[in-house]
């Protein structure tokens, strides 16, 4: 029992610490613009009885009727609106409502809610994130090229780039069927992968950006009390490491 018991704790420990380092990165993204936080996810394991092992299946009249602990499952992503505050520059976007903003860096396609633009050497419309690497792309797929000399640059709601009076192109948007199929890869980043990205059309906030949508001082709270639960899992072993100990010592004086 004492062994079990040991095993339990060592899982919720597991659990927890994964927990405050997905906390963690909630946390130092909390100012990162368009940023969409993670949560995480666990699943209570299957005690023996229910398992099969080498085609055997286990059973025990009294561990069968215990919990048999947690793992820890993929993480799941939070795509819900972030905040939305005005920035008055022009190169700035928000996204309101679904969708992402497709970047590319020349070898692959990535997607975004980040619309902090900026102009590299080449005149492109790149993501200022990412020391400028990441090519924003129009409706079309293709690069966004402007003119610095032709005239300032504006974006109305429906994401219709002009330079003066003159149609430069349209910001691409494009959304998947399951959000959830999408991948982290850094940068602000998503990987579709095998998902199916199809555009749509989307309504934008010029000179605005996309806060992030990871709330500080619940996050807090909850790294406290993932915090506390890692320390009485922690606690839970070492008692159960004792008795383990004090049994074996036990059994041994008295044999």
């Amino acid at each position: 029992m004492s062994s079990y018991g040991l095993w339990l704790s060592a899982a919720g420990m597991k659990v927890n610490q994964h927990h405050q380092t997905i906390l963690a990165n909630n946390m130092a993204n909390a100012h990162t613009t368009g940023f969409k936080h993670d949560l995480a996810v666990v699943t209570q394991r299957r005690i023996e009885g229910e398992s099969t092992v080498g085609g055997y299946r286990f059973s025990h009249p009294v561990l069968d009727g215990l919990a048999g602990g947690l793992n820890v499952r993929p993480t799941y992503h939070d795509f819900a609106q972030g905040p939305i505050e005005w920035t008055g520059r022009p190169l700035d976007v928000a996204i309101d409502g679904g969708g992402f903003l497709a970047v590319s860096d020349g070898e692959a396609t990535r997607y975004t809610r980040d619309g902090e633009f900026a102009i590299n050497t080449a005149g492109e419309l790149v993501l200022a994130a990412g020391e400028g690497r990441w090519k924003v792309l129009d409706d079309n797929g293709a690069p966004i090229v402007l003119d610095e000399t032709a005239g300032k640059v504006s974006v109305s709601d429906d994401g219709t780039i002009r330079q003066g009076r003159t149609v430069v192109a349209k910001l691409g948007l494009a959304t998947t069927e399951d959000n959830q199929s999408l991948r982290k890869v850094g940068e602000n980043l998503f990987d579709a992968k095998d998902a199916e990205m199809v555009p749509v059309a989307g309504t934008f906030r010029p000179e605005s950006r996309e806060r992030s949508n990871f709330n500080v001082m619940t996050g807090l709270a909850t790294m406290i009390e993932a915090a506390r639960a890692y320390q009485l899992n922690a606690t839970m072993l070492q008692l159960s490491d004792q008795l383990t100990g004090q049994a074996v010592n036990t059994v041994g004086r008295v044999s």
